[in-house]
């Protein structure tokens, strides 16, 4: 693939200057670069919903940021993602894992990225923003999410900050490791990396990783990146995300009943395995409605995305012990918009009163002194049919179908 250089006028908006450069590595060079989610998902999809249809649109959630220059960019490094296969030694580890099923693996040896179900273009409205559309069946579709994000930011960073400033990157990681490792008071506390989607490069990602190992032992509990996960001996860790539960509103036998499904669904698939209930897909009161004293004993926690971390925690708790369940048994995920002070914080305020876990991304993997790019590639339909995220953070709320988006507030009692 022949590299691009672009220059300091088009980081300003200006027209590119195409100049013959250096050949770049492809961004996404395997099929494992990606979140362990995606393949716990993916198995449920291909043993109970194989028949089911996705589509996905992207979204740039920062001000002021012009995609379009980087259209073609994006394009190839696509079209380099869709030649991929899964190697022998990948398919080999994937099987080793307890919760993979034989029957998917083989699955995934047969699997690619079809370019056919996905397009990337300037959108319409003419405003610096671009379109990028999946769709397709849910099955072949699901896995573009985490490495089409991966290659739109490490594009934007690559060619807006192209001499990076590595030096004050490493500064900033040592001094936030060193919050832990010098604190006695937080020899218990476990953290992961779920940084891959808003990375700044994957080399980056990688030497992040390498040093959090190096520096934190035993506190870094693993990664959410099961490419990183293989090639390091690090645990790969995830359960379930929002297009899950949000495809049951079209999947499950009855709106209202659509968080209960999906719970219920990932029980069947799992049996008491990967036990991490996700909070905030219809607010957190409509999911403490649902996750009644059942749900409590048979899952083994659940992960904060959204609002409030003091506030969801200390209700998490007296939920469980309203459900006669103690919250020392219970682990608490907390996965959103993290910094290492504000995980030291929470692991204070909750530590002797149940299990802790958090998951932070883009404050670990994308932190060199530039501004992170907000962006996200949502579920918005399955089978035709609009869905959505109610999230506790009004700006994650995100749907094309507003007449739908007020009848489902109104079905889960979510006022506007």
């Amino acid at each position: 693939m022949q590299g691009v250089i672009i220059t300091r006028e088009a980081a300003a908006g200006r027209p590119l200057r195409r100049l013959a450069a250096e050949p770049w590595p492809m961004i996404i060079s395997s099929l494992l670069d990606t979140d362990l989610y995606k393949f716990t998902m993916m198995q449920s999809v291909l043993h109970q919903f194989p028949g089911a249809k996705a589509e996905y649109r992207f979204r740039c959630r920062t001000p002021g940021i012009d995609l379009r220059p980087y259209v073609p960019a994006i394009r190839r490094e696509i079209e380099a993602l869709c030649s991929l296969r899964f190697s022998e030694a990948e398919l080999a580890y994937l099987r080793g894992l307890r919760f993979i099923k034989s029957d998917f693996v083989d699955f995934l040896g047969l699997f690619h990225f079809n370019q056919k179900y996905i397009s990337v273009s300037n959108s319409p409205k003419d405003n610096g923003e671009i379109d990028i559309t999946v769709q397709g069946p849910w099955l072949h579709t699901i896995m573009f999410e985490i490495p089409v994000l991966a290659i739109v930011n490490e594009i934007w960073f690559r060619e807006t900050q192209p001499d990076p400033d590595y030096t004050e990157g490493r500064r900033r990681l040592n001094g936030k490791l060193a919050l832990i490792t010098g604190h006695p008071d937080l020899r218990g506390m476990k953290i992961a990396d779920y940084g891959t989607r808003r990375r700044f490069s994957r080399k980056w990602h990688e030497e992040v990783l390498l040093t959090a190992r190096d520096q934190l032992g035993d506190h870094l509990a693993g990664t959410s990146n099961v490419m990183f996960a293989m090639k390091h001996g690090l645990t790969p860790l995830g359960t379930m995300a929002h297009e899950y539960l949000q495809a049951a509103q079209a999947l499950g036998p009855r709106l209202r009943d659509s968080q209960t499904f999906a719970l219920e669904m990932w029980a069947r698939e799992y049996r008491g395995d990967l036990g991490i209930a996700l909070s905030d897909v219809y607010g957190f009161d409509a999911f403490l409605r649902d996750f009644d004293m059942y749900f409590c004993k048979l899952f083994d926690g659940a992960r904060h995305d959204s609002g409030d971390p003091f506030d969801w925690g200390e209700r998490m708790i007296r939920h469980y012990e309203q459900n006669r369940v103690d919250p020392q048994s219970k682990t608490l995920v907390f996965s959103d918009a993290l910094t290492f002070p504000l995980m030291i914080e929470l692991y204070l305020r909750f530590r002797d009163r149940t299990r802790l876990s958090f998951g932070i991304g883009t404050n670990l993997t994308n932190d060199l002194g530039y501004q992170p790019l907000q962006i996200v590639l949502k579920m918005v339909r399955c089978n035709d049919q609009p869905v959505a995220k109610l999230s506790d953070a009004p700006e994650k709320t995100m749907c094309d179908d507003p007449a739908y988006l007020s009848y489902l507030r109104q079905v889960f009692g979510i006022a506007e």
